[in-house]
């Protein structure tokens, strides 16, 4: 029997941004995607990796800009897929485009420690 996978990254969106990104008790890594953005796809293997990796140290949470206007607005989101990190509610970190996993985690560990 085959265990259904459990999704690591969660859903946002303009009415939930606040609530759980910028009331999160531990790091936020917040994905800025769309649907057409052919980087926003291969980036998405990595994220759900690395949510798993930095599970109950880190809340991984997906954004899609073109059904959310406010949020990526607000941050000043200008391409896409924009990796934001937050702690305690403030910008600690933003990555720009797909990266290597190795930038990734090294960008991970400065906000979040070893």
């Amino acid at each position: 029997m085959l265990k259904e996978a459990v999704l690591a990254i969660t859903q946002v969106t303009d009415a939930t941004f606040e609530d759980i990104a910028l009331k999160s008790p531990i790091p936020v890594l917040v994905d800025f995607w769309a649907t057409w953005c052919s980087p926003c796809k291969a980036v998405a293997p990595l994220l759900e990796e690395m949510s798993r990796q930095y599970e109950g140290r880190v809340q991984f949470l997906k954004l899609n800009t073109d059904e959310n206007l406010v949020t990526p607005t607000k941050y000043g989101i200008r391409s896409i897929p924009t990796l934001l990190i937050l702690k305690e509610g403030k910008e600690a970190g933003r990555i720009v485009g797909n990266v290597p996993k190795a930038e990734l985690k090294k960008r991970l560990e400065a906000v979040v420690g070893k």
